[in-house]
Formats: structure tokens, C-alpha cells, sequence
């Protein structure tokens, strides 16, 4: 008989509750974590309206006794930590899924610890007493469901859904508890009078993929049936990695914009080679002054994870998102690097250049040079001293002469420079440097290094100076 034996352990409002354990007057009232924008809130304040993201006049506005606290991202490491190692001391199969939250696994620990639920009691006990925070747990038999129950029981609750009870709970909650379903699709299936996860169950598949899409509908369709076949995956890795800044309201010139996508650009890069790992797609991430949300996205030919290749493709994704943002306004901006994969196996790609969209073109032969001079024509030409051929000169010997005879070492010197100084070989050179840029994978590993020895901020660009790159938000292992 199926056992409900997964479960989903989330830390409530995380950064403010760590915010309360560590300052007694701060318990029982409305706490905001970040002042200007809204990193967490306490449930004191999100009891008044308050959520997360939100600018200084809007939170304002709702809780005007809110008592503000500047985040402290080294107490939020520990205490992850530290719930963490309970975690992992409860099961072995621990799958993480952010700081704060994570899938466990306890099937066949019955024996050794108890039911699925007396485990998620003790547990729950173990991180107040240990850690100072509370903690809600979701019991059932699929991911998806032990995802829902913790967000039905919070705050610091526990719900266990039995097997023979999954739909009876799932089908009368509202269509926005499935995964995938944000305001836009929720809009689409109200209109068609589908309020509760049941009136979507009710729906023949082909029905739901016309409606939503293929991908969409046939998600919805099983998991309104509680259909998930996933398995906690202790092995499994971020298919994407991203970070973003919260900019409140308030005009930003496009110069401005383009100095943070150049921060954001550089940590994600020096996180996706930490990792060893590489990307194929760059997406540009906005939010508009009315809260709505857009991406605008760029895959590239070849996996990489040098940070001017995918700098690159943010500017070029920003300097064509610039219209609309003058006209809507921006409160968020972010970059998300995705299709990772590990930089031991990168799929090679065709030689054709990217800019040009066509094969590289063979290297044409090199001009003729100069025809060796006779006997008594007088000296040959001379090139200027700073030319690049009379440089070369300088290094490999002196111009022929008649006693050197037509192929004279010294003359094959002066063909040698003469080629290597035309513009058609100085044009290759750069074309040869632009597509295949060793010097920059080594100046991405050198500048890695320095900041792994001496701090993240040993070396700066010069454009970030002086200039506030925003909050590092503790994260989990890439």
C-alpha cells in the first residue's frame, strides 16, 4: 500500500525569523528585512499586506509601523547551515532546493525513527530547539503534494496527507496551489469560469493543452491528478543559476542599467566556473513599474562560461528591451544563465562565426612581395622604421642585397615581415583573437583566483567603483 513518506521542510519567512531570534523586541511585530525594497517579511507584516519585492513607499503605505532591519547574510548562512546538518541527520536522501526549504525521503526508516509523521514532529522540534526557528513540514506520498500541504499548513505547521485522502484535499484549493500556474495563466482559466484545482481535473488533457499549451496543459492535467512520478534526488543540480536586483521606483538611464547587467554578468560567470559548469542561454530578466514581468532571452552556439561572451549577450538583450522600459518603467532587473552542463563535456560547435552567420572563410594566400631587385637597380625600397615589417627587420637580420642572390636568407627574411605586416594578415589576427579569445578564459581563471585568495571585491571593473552592486544573497552549493 502507498505510504506518504516525502517530506517538504520550509523555514517560515526565513531571513525575518532569524531577524526575531537573535533580537527578543523584534518578536510579535512587524519586521521588514531591507528597507528600501522588501528582502522577507515577518508574518506580523505580511499579515497587513506586506510581501516580498516590494518598494519603500508601498510597504510604507500598507504597515507604517513596520520596524526595518538591514540584512545580516552571514547569520542567514548559519542558521541554513545548521538546519541543514538536522536535515541530514534525519535521512540520508536530503534534496535541497533553496537555503531554506528542502525534500527528505524517509521510506524504510520506519524501524529505526517511526512513521513519516512522528519523523517530521521530531524534526520540527529539533530545528527550534537547535536552531531557534520555526519550521513547517508537509507530509505526502508525491513531491508536489508535500510541497502544497507545507504551503497549506503555514506558519510553522505540519500537515500528513494520506493516500487515500490526495484528492479529496487537493481538488477544492485554488487552481493557483499547482506549480506553473502565475497570474497570467490563472487569468486564462478563470475566464473559463476554472477556479479550483477539481474544475481543472474535470478537463480532458487536449482541452487543457489548447488552452494553455502543450508544455502547460499536460503539467496541469497530471498534477490535478496528483500524478508525479519524481523521486528526491540528492545528485540533482541547478539547471539554471540567476540573480537579479530590486531597484524600487524611480527613473533609471540606460547607463545605469547596463552597469548592473555588468555586475550580475560578471557574478553569475565567475559562479558557473566555480562550479565547472557552462551555459548555452542568457536571459534578460524585468519587472515593470506596475509589477508585471518579462524575459527576454538569447541561446548561444556554443556552451561557455567566459564572462565577455555572456556579457555580451546581456547588453545586446538589454539595448533591445530599452524602448519598452521607457515606456513601462523597471522596479527589477536580472540575468539567469540556463541549459547548464558540466564544462568537461562540451558539445564543440560547427566553425561558422557567429556575427557573420556563414562559414569562416578560407584564408586568402598572401600577396606577392616585392620581386628581388637586379644588380646596380640601386637600393630597394625602404619602409618608415615604425612600420611593422622594418620592426621584424630589426629582429630577424638585415634587407637582401644582390650578394645575397633572389633567395637570399635575408630576403626570405623581408618577404616574412612584408606578409606578416599586411593588413589583410593584421585582419586575420583579429578575426583569429575575437572568435577564439584564449586570452580571455585565462584572464576569467586569473581574476578567480585573485578573488578566491584575497576577497571577492580585490579586484573591481572600473566602471563599478564607487557604485552599490546590491545585496549577495546566501545561496546552495551550485
Amino acid at each position: 500500500m502507498p505510504v506518504a513518506q516525502i517530506l517538504h521542510a520550509d523555514l517560515d519567512a526565513f531571513y525575518a525569523s532569524v531577524e526575531q531570534r537573535d533580537d527578543p523586541r523584534l518578536r510579535g511585530k512587524p519586521v521588514i528585512v531591507g528597507g528600501g525594497v522588501v528582502l522577507a517579511a515577518s508574518y506580523e507584516a505580511k499579515a497587513r499586506g506586506v510581501k516580498t519585492a516590494m518598494g519603500g513607499r508601498q510597504w510604507r503605505r500598507m504597515c507604517p509601523d513596520a520596524i526595518v532591519v538591514s540584512p545580516r547574510m552571514s547569520a542567514y548562512t548559519e542558521a541554513s547551515k545548521a538546519v541543514f546538518e538536522i536535515f541530514r541527520d534525519t535521512t540520508p536522501l536530503v534534496e535541497g532546493l533553496s537555503i531554506d526549504e528542502a525534500f527528505l525521503d524517509v521510506r524504510g526508516l520506519r524501524r529505526i525513527s517511526g512513521t513519516p509523521e512522528q519523523i517530521a514532529v521530531r524534526l520540527r522540534r529539533r530545528v527550534l530547539d537547535e536552531v531557534g526557528l520555526p519550521i513547517t513540514v508537509g507530509v505526502a506520498r508525491t513531491k508536489f503534494l508535500a510541497k502544497v500541504a507545507s504551503g497549506v499548513a503555514k506558519p510553522d505547521g505540519l500537515l500528513v496527507v494520506p493516500p487515500d485522502g490526495e484528492l479529496a484535499f487537493l481538488h477544492p484549493l485554488p487552481v493557483e496551489r499547482l506549480w506553473g500556474v502565475g497570474p497570467k495563466t490563472a487569468a486564462k482559466l478563470h475566464a473559463r469560469g476554472i477556479h479550483t484545482v477539481g474544475e481543472v481535473a474535470q478537463l480532458a488533457e487536449p482541452t487543457l493543452v489548447k488552452l494553455l499549451g502543450r508544455a502547460s496543459g499536460r503539467q496541469l492535467h497530471a498534477l490535478a491528478h496528483n500524478r508525479d512520478p519524481r523521486r528526491v534526488d540528492t545528485r540533482r543540480r541547478r539547471r539554471s543559476i540567476g540573480a537579479q536586483r530590486a531597484l524600487g521606483r524611480g527613473s533609471r538611464t540606460p547607463a545605469e542599467l547596463e552597469v548592473m547587467i555588468i555586475g550580475l554578468a560578471d557574478k553569475l560567470a565567475r559562479r558557473l566556473r566555480g562550479a565547472r559548469r557552462v551555459c548555452k542561454t542568457v536571459t534578460l530578466r524585468l519587472r515593470f513599474d506596475d509589477f508585471e514581468r518579462a524575459t527576454r532571452s538569447h541561446t548561444l552556439s556554443e556552451a561557455t562560461a567566459r564572462t565577455e561572451a555572456i556579457l555580451a549577450v546581456a547588453r545586446d538583450l538589454l539595448e533591445a528591451a530599452l524602448p519598452l522600459i521607457r515606456r513601462r518603467g523597471i522596479t527589477l532587473i536580472g540575468l539567469t544563465l540556463g541549459s547548464l552542463s558540466d564544462d568537461r563535456a562540451v558539445q564543440l560547435a560547427l566553425p561558422v562565426d557567429p556575427r557573420r552567420g556563414r562559414p569562416r572563410p578560407k584564408r586568402a594566400p598572401p600577396p606577392a612581395p616585392d620581386p628581388p631587385r637586379p644588380s646596380g637597380a640601386g637600393p630597394p625600397a625602404t619602409r618608415p622604421a615604425g612600420h611593422p615589417a622594418a620592426q621584424a627587420l630589426g629582429r630577424r637580420g638585415r634587407a637582401g642585397t644582390a650578394r645575397d642572390g633572389p633567395r637570399g636568407r635575408d630576403t626570405d627574411a623581408w618577404i616574412e615581415a612584408w606578409v606578416d605586416a599586411t593588413p589583410a594578415a593584421e585582419a586575420r589576427a583579429r578575426d583569429d583573437a575575437d572568435l577564439d579569445a584564449p586570452p580571455a578564459a585565462s584572464l576569467d581563471a586569473t581574476l578567480d583566483q585573485l578573488r578566491d585568495r584575497f576577497g571577492s571585491t580585490a579586484v573591481t571593473r572600473a566602471v563599478l567603483l564607487g557604485r552599490d552592486q546590491g545585496i549577495s544573497v546566501p545561496l546552495l552549493p551550485d
